[in-house]
């Protein structure tokens, strides 16, 4: 006789349950960065948007900005840390490739022994955990799931480099997934272009730092390391004008397809929480998706600069403060970046 295996009970609808942020206090405006590149405060806003960014000083870790924001956001959703099932740490800038930033995060805030992993999706890492944790609650898996997502991209920043070091800054977003009985998350849009593989990538890897080890072993000449020839230490690049029209001309589309996955139109929104990757991508979205003027657009890059993975969290969680009256309203979010990988979703605020 074959034995019937049980099943999880599953649950019709989750929902967005709180929102946490954490802003590292180190600012860094425009002129300060023209002191390691040839631009302007002037050149930086109009092609950017960005007039300051957030910096994590040496002591602030992934973790410790990741636990920050998760504390809120529990709080928020009216939960402990024991109430978290699972958590999902969003982010390339964990300086481990293991452990994961994740189960520190759940030694921090109480969870043990919730579920805990990282992802790499780099800026669309935030909406891919989120559809991870809507599933992870609608199947059962978890009662309440903590999706984080946190960069400290100024480890990874070449100040002296162009194509995106000015852009960049640091901080984390959190959100708490669960139960609802109505639908508060939608179907996800998930994909990748791995034609553009290269197009937002880190220079180095493990393997040139770790052969430079090896040689300076063999010759007993530590300096070899030190070679600023060898560029081992992994820093950020990106092909420019390649990943502004892929933003711009494929991710409208992308956004429509979340929206038509929800079964809503844009005249039902009223947020709108785009990766802030460039104030000139927003906009052309905003232009291309016809959205309504009732819709608040979230443009956090302004004071936050680019944070990757933090981005769309930390631009909700700007939205809720300034424009508390959006609490429970439709907000499409739609996160794309290296890899070349994209995600999106229709959110009910909390």
């Amino acid at each position: 006789m074959t034995a019937t295996l049980n099943q999880p009970e599953t649950v019709t609808g989750t929902q967005v349950m709180g929102i946490g942020a954490y802003r590292p206090d180190v600012i860094v405006d425009n002129d300060q960065i023209c002191q390691w590149i040839d631009s302007s405060d002037e050149w930086i806003r109009q092609r950017t948007g960005i007039r300051t960014r957030h910096r994590a000083p040496a002591d602030v870790s992934v973790v410790d900005m990741a636990t920050g924001a998760a504390r809120e956001a529990i709080e928020k959703a009216g939960l402990t840390g024991e109430d978290i099932g699972a958590i999902i740490v969003a982010t390339v800038t964990h300086p481990y490739q293991t452990p994961s930033a994740a189960a520190a995060v759940a030694h921090q805030i109480g969870s043990t022994p919730a579920a805990a992993f990282d992802i790499s999706a780099a800026c669309a890492g935030y909406c891919y955990g989120i559809a991870q944790a809507d599933s992870f609650v609608r199947s059962g898996l978890a009662k309440h799931v903590l999706v984080i997502g946190v960069e400290k991209l100024s480890d990874v920043i070449d100040n002296h480099e162009r194509s995106i070091s000015f852009l960049l800054g640091d901080g984390a977003g959190a959100a708490v997934v669960g139960p609802s009985e109505t639908p508060g998350i939608s179907p996800s849009v998930l994909g990748s272009n791995g034609e553009k593989w290269d197009a937002v990538a880190m220079t180095g890897s493990l393997l040139p730092m770790r052969d430079a080890l090896r040689d300076a072993r063999a010759s007993g000449d530590a300096a070899e390391l030190l070679d600023p020839e060898r560029d081992l230490w992994p820093t950020l690049r990106q092909d420019g004008p390649t990943v502004f029209r892929w933003a711009v001309w494929e991710m409208a589309k992308t956004a429509q397809k979340a929206l038509d996955a929800a079964g809503v139109t844009a005249e039902d929104l009223v947020a709108f929480a785009p990766h802030q990757a460039n104030i000139r991508i927003i906009d052309e979205m905003v232009k291309q998706l016809k959205l309504p003027e009732h819709v608040t657009v979230g443009r956090d890059i302004a004071d936050a600069g680019n944070t990757s993975a933090a981005s769309i969290p930390l631009a909700v969680h700007r939205l809720l403060e300034e424009n508390p009256e959006l609490s429970g309203g439709l907000c499409l979010q739609i996160g794309f970046g290296a890899g070349l990988v994209y995600g999106a979703q229709v959110i009910r605020l909390p």
